[in-house]
């Protein structure tokens, strides 16, 4: 049950991800209750939709939520879009403080010409379609071309590229979306091109990432065009790490690999070039290094080139969105924030609003690095404990809001029936687990709890 805790104080965290998550086991720890809001009805954020099907592993953080649900004070408030459902200021009210955690669930574009053709879709899109989220359960790709390019060199444009050379029979048993697995089994594809704007030390991938790739059976990855591989000075030993690892990858590509990834760096898309209403290829033109204020920046040549291909996906970032009632910060696509507490235009602190995750220093670090993000904004709540504004409403007033408005509210109850359910589905077929990919199915699934 919600209501006041041993220190007195109550928190709303708007959005069920690691950050928030892990905002939520700082706070229930240090004597708050807390009320976790997630506008779709299973929790977990891109745990759940962002991590790729085939990387179980990782997946497995869940458990530590877990255990952070089963403290006592804590609530799931799934199914309940803020903004929507409740207005942010309504939540404020019942609050003594609320935590924004709703991460960047929107793609950055590339701007240039051509990139609204069919065939040419966001990185974010694509893994939330292979991955089962409902707003992209209906999605389509063309896979009927043999090359893919995939702009970036990050880890989600490893993971789109795995997975469109991973053979099928090797995702069958992970919890892929069954339509996305049908699609891949259809699938023409043979090869994939990563573009990367600069060379191999900016590069934004694990090398763990790319080693999985190279060990795939069947699978050859090269690295082209003319790349330096010397290591800056002072640079990051994941930065050696990558450079050293990519120097040990073929030039050349072979005659006889089944399926091929081809890294070129100093390359930035210029135009994606139509069939009719469809890519049929994308022009890129050859950049060089140049220091500008102490860092390498890519400058274009001038030398063009065409790849054809019939998908292009972008994966040059996620780009937070602003939500209403909350201010942001446009430019740099975050919540304004000092160590996490919310800045209001006049760059004054608003009381008892605070921010975590991708939301407040934009889309960079790995799952674990929220926790720390988590902890150094609770840190900031609770030495402004004593000054909170106090709740003019109780939490139970908004769940008869919510109930006067027909909002079928899903408690951590109704997220573990669907959890079974989806597990049992799973095991029916030989997978891990077969998700829902239709809000109104996990609601059903949910009532039978």
């Amino acid at each position: 049950m919600s209501g006041t805790s041993g220190t007195g104080r109550r928190a709303a965290i708007i959005g069920s991800g690691p950050a928030g998550f892990y905002a939520a086991d700082c706070l229930l720890k240090a004597g708050l209750t807390v009320d976790l809001y997630e506008r779709l009805p299973a929790p977990f954020g891109l745990v759940r939709y962002g991590v790729a099907p085939d990387h179980q592993t990782i997946k497995r953080v869940t458990a530590a939520f877990e255990r952070t649900a089963k403290l006592p004070g804590f609530r799931l408030r799934g199914h309940v879009e803020v903004g929507r459902d409740l207005a942010l200021e309504e939540i404020r009210r019942a609050y003594h403080a609320v935590v924004l955690a709703y991460g960047a669930s929107s793609d950055r574009r590339l701007g240039v010409p051509g990139e609204d053709l069919r065939g040419s879709h966001a990185a974010t899109a694509f893994v939330a379609w292979y991955n089962g989220h409902p707003e992209h359960a209906d999605d389509r790709y063309d896979l009927d071309s043999e090359r893919a390019v995939v702009v970036g060199v990050g880890n989600v444009a490893l993971d789109v590229a795995r997975v469109l050379v991973r053979p099928p029979i090797e995702l069958a048993g992970t919890d892929i979306a069954e339509s996305a697995l049908a699609a891949l089994r259809q699938s023409r594809i043979r090869e994939v091109v990563l573009l990367g704007r600069r060379g191999p030390s900016e590069a934004a991938f694990d090398q763990g990432e790319l080693a999985d790739i190279v060990a795939l059976p069947g699978v050859e990855v090269v690295v082209e065009g003319d790349v330096n591989f010397e290591v800056p000075d002072g640079a990051e030993p994941a930065v050696r790490k990558n450079v050293e690892y990519l120097a040990t990858l073929p030039r050349v590509p072979s005659a006889t690999a089944e399926r091929r990834i081809r890294l070129r760096f100093l390359a930035s898309p210029v135009e994606l070039l139509a069939a009719g209403e469809r890519v049929r290829a994308l022009v890129y033109e050859e950049n060089e290094l140049v220091q500008s204020q102490g860092r390498s920046v890519a400058r274009g040549t001038g030398r063009k080139h065409e790849l054809a291909t019939g998908l292009v996906v972008r994966s040059i970032g996620y780009q937070g969105l602003p939500l209403p009632g909350a201010p942001f910060d446009v430019k740099r696509g975050i919540v304004p924030n000092l160590l996490g507490r919310v800045l209001a235009p006049d760059a004054t602190p608003v009381p008892g609003l605070y921010v975590t995750g991708w939301i407040r220093r934009g889309p960079t670090g790995l799952i674990g690095t929220n926790k720390a993000c988590a902890k150094e904004t609770v840190d900031q709540l609770l030495a402004d404990l004593e000054l909170l504004p106090a709740p003019t409403h109780d939490p139970a007033a908004l769940d008869a809001v919510l109930a006067e408005r027909g909002v079928n509210v899903i408690d951590y109850v109704g997220w573990h029936t669907i959890d079974s359910a989806e597990t049992a589905r799973g095991q029916a077929q030989g997978k891990v687990r077969d998700k829902f990919t239709r809000v109104e199915d996990m609601l059903a699934a949910a009532a039978k709890a």
